[in-house]
């Protein structure tokens, strides 16, 4: 059996976890996350605990037990704490700006670009260069900040573009004569 699938996910203060065949649901203080069940693993819930077992003795089920025990502590942390992913922009002129659920982002292009976020994700702009995406679904947050990066990625020479706040881009040496 999976070895990650061994270990119960605790379900914090505030949090509620139902099972049905077809699908997991997770509520808490910051929203309700869903998610289909796999055939090949039995979740029970008990004792503010979720357990999973793989169905039969086959390595794709045992390998799906550990994976849905990882997708519902997932779930569980995104309802209780949420998650969040920070931006960087670098360049003289890239500004960023959040308004309700639309993101405003000059990159140096002739046209400012208008980013709709997906339903349960919302922005924060601390600052005109930092962007804070936060949400209930890892999956989503980051997602977006993906798309967001992908505008204008980071180039290697002077390091221009968006960037995650933990990214280290390794700039290149210009051409020499």
């Amino acid at each position: 059996m999976s070895r990650v699938a061994k270990v119960p996910v605790a379900l914090t203060k505030g949090v509620e976890a139902q099972v049905t065949e077809a699908q997991i649901v997770v509520k808490g203080p910051l929203g309700t996350l869903s998610r289909p069940a796999s055939p090949l693993v039995k979740v029970t819930v008990a004792d503010g605990r979720v357990s999973f077992v793989a169905a039969d003795e086959t390595a794709t089920a045992n390998a799906m037990s550990g994976t849905m025990r990882a997708l519902v502590a997932g779930m569980v942390q995104g309802v209780s704490k949420g998650f969040e992913r920070k931006l960087n922009l670098v360049g003289v002129g890239y500004r960023a700006q959040a308004q309700g659920d639309k993101l405003n982002l000059s990159l140096g292009y002739s046209h400012p670009i208008v980013y709709q976020l997906p339903a349960g994700v919302k922005a924060e702009t601390p600052t005109q260069t930092e962007i804070v995406i936060k949400g209930a679904d890892k999956q989503k947050v980051g997602q977006v900040a993906a798309e967001v990066r992908g505008y204008k990625p980071p180039e290697p020479y002077k390091g221009k573009g968006v960037r995650y706040a933990d990214e280290v881009v390794v700039l290149k040496e210009t051409k020499k004569k």
